[in-house]
């Protein structure tokens, strides 16, 4: 497992958003940098300064319901700036419409999961996240 990453998520419920920083740095070995931003337009904003200062996350979690600009918007920005599509996004939304699916992955998704309501299936999912990304999987660097 990496023995650091980051994490930019994407989330206006700032309940869910502690939830799942709390599962992300607890579960694994490995130091998480986490930011979490309230909206679609501040996530933009986040990774504009990252690209800037050159920390850019290492993951993108992205929930779709957001205020000021949606995830599929975000998604869409995201995977279509040279400097950013490289960034893994994981839609994570409350979401199971096919439509929604359908429009996250021809955005260019990475993966796309459904939160569970209860919390140990919640806390496995975010386990399971994490040793993908960030055991098991290898991306390029630029």
């Amino acid at each position: 497992m990496m023995s650091s990453f980051s994490v930019l998520l994407v989330e206006d419920d700032a309940a869910h958003a502690e939830i799942t920083r709390r599962n992300l740095e607890e579960l694994g070995t490995g130091a998480c940098a986490f930011v979490h931003v309230r909206d679609g337009q501040a996530a933009l904003d986040h990774l504009q300064a990252a690209r800037m200062a050159s920390t850019l996350p290492d993951l993108i979690l992205l929930d779709l319901r957001l205020p000021r600009l949606d995830g599929l918007e975000v998604l869409t920005q995201v995977k279509s700036h040279q400097d950013l599509k490289r960034i893994p996004v994981v839609v994570l939304t409350t979401s199971e419409a096919e439509q929604d699916v359908a429009s996250a992955y021809e955005r260019g998704a990475n993966s796309y999961l459904v939160n569970p309501l209860d919390h140990a299936q919640y806390r496995a999912l975010t386990h399971t996240l994490r040793c993908y990304w960030f055991g098991w999987n290898r991306v390029a660097h630029s």
